[in-house]
């Protein structure tokens, strides 16, 4: 009797165990809203792209083949991914940092609602949202050649 005793609370153990884990593993599961945009660029084709909340419209824009650059690859060190922002998607967004104002300075085309792509992410009130790519950007242009998205 003593070893089912034995038996019966290992089993025990052991169910709320995999419980734990199965409860533990459920809640930290997460499901990001689908948020698409429009990024238009120097052309002037539009491209549609969706992304999950929380991701950065550079990554967005290397997700969905969109041509803008990104060279510093969102590390806030260059103005390559310079994005034109709608008023009230620029007015609802927090402050640009001094770091990325200091980029900004930089930047091509620079205009009262530019951000770095970089430094933005997807929020649901952008849902259609319209994003201009400026004309040009101020690195790694060389003989019109330039990096490829990683």
């Amino acid at each position: 009797m003593r070893i089912s005793h034995v038996l019966e609370v290992a089993n025990l153990v052991h169910r709320s165990t995999v419980w734990q884990q199965t409860a533990a593993f459920s809640s930290s599961v997460r499901h990001f809203k689908q948020i698409s945009v429009v990024f238009v660029e120097p052309d002037g084709n539009k491209v549609k792209a969706t992304g999950e909340e929380g991701t950065n419209l550079m990554e967005l824009a290397h997700e969905n083949d969109v041509d803008l650059e990104g060279a510093c690859e969102g590390a806030c060190a260059c103005s390559t991914c310079h994005v034109i922002l709608e008023d009230k998607i620029y007015d609802d967004l927090p402050e640009p940092s001094d770091e990325e104002n200091d980029m900004l300075d930089l930047a091509f085309g620079l205009t009262d609602t530019s951000r770095l792509g970089c430094q933005v992410e997807l929020t649901p009130e952008m849902e259609g949202m319209v994003i201009k790519l400026p004309a040009a950007t101020r690195n790694f242009y060389v003989d019109g050649a330039k990096p490829a998205h990683h």
